[in-house]
């Protein structure tokens, strides 16, 4: 019997994607205790329900424009332990800052990223336990087009590729298995990072968010 993942909602106007995706929860432990298409339904159920994750398409009727993200904010704001997910079929920066400001239990992919199951679901727990996760492409994104007055310009190359990993919502352990480095080597870049970007002593969760909203902002 798969693992108690929590209770989900989903909802996508995709009524294929919407069922598929509800279809592969269920079958990897996850109580899927709602799904619609539309925001209106979704702010409805999560109230109903109080699920442990929402995971919402961002454009949804009746524009298809920020629909999505506009009822995510709401949860955020009314059920802010509730994990949210969104989905979106193109990278769009300025929506997955916003969303990931609003702190942690929160990720951005896109929407193929859910053809890598495995990958997939070990974001969703991630997410879960507190991460906040921006998918790859948008840190490349992001990478690729700097301000002329860089934050992360103190910052040595393996620093970024720390910090980038570090967006993507990996623990230390994750980032040094992806690095291939040991643990303790990337706590020294972590704490170094921080540092460096001179972000002041709190919590290590809160202080890692502040780090990669900081990295994001730096387009």
């Amino acid at each position: 019997m798969a693992a108690d993942h929590g209770r989900v909602v989903v909802a996508d106007d995709d009524v294929l994607l919407r069922e598929g995706l509800s279809s592969l929860l269920s079958g990897s432990g996850f109580d899927v205790v709602g799904q619609c298409g539309n925001p209106t339904e979704l702010l409805a159920l999560v109230r109903e329900h109080r699920p442990d994750l929402v995971i919402v398409d961002i454009r949804m009727p009746p524009s298809h424009t920020t629909e999505g993200l506009d009822a995510a904010r709401v949860i955020r704001e009314q059920l802010p332990e509730t994990a949210i997910l969104v989905l979106s079929a193109h990278v769009e920066v300025e929506q997955a800052t916003e969303l990931l400001a609003s702190g942690r239990r929160s990720g951005y992919l896109l929407k193929n990223r859910v053809s890598d199951v495995e990958d997939f679901l070990a974001t969703l727990d991630r997410i879960v336990k507190g991460a906040a996760v921006v998918d790859p492409a948008l840190v490349q994104e992001l990478l690729a087009a700097r301000r002329v007055v860089d934050p992360l310009e103190a910052l040595s190359q393996r620093e970024r590729e720390v910090l980038a990993l570090m967006a993507e919502g990996r623990s230390n352990a994750g980032i040094a298995h992806k690095l291939w480095v040991t643990e303790g080597t990337v706590e020294k870049h972590v704490r170094s990072i921080l540092m460096k970007l001179r972000i002041a002593d709190a919590s290590d969760d809160h202080r890692r968010v502040l780090a990669v909203l900081t990295f994001l902002d730096s387009d």
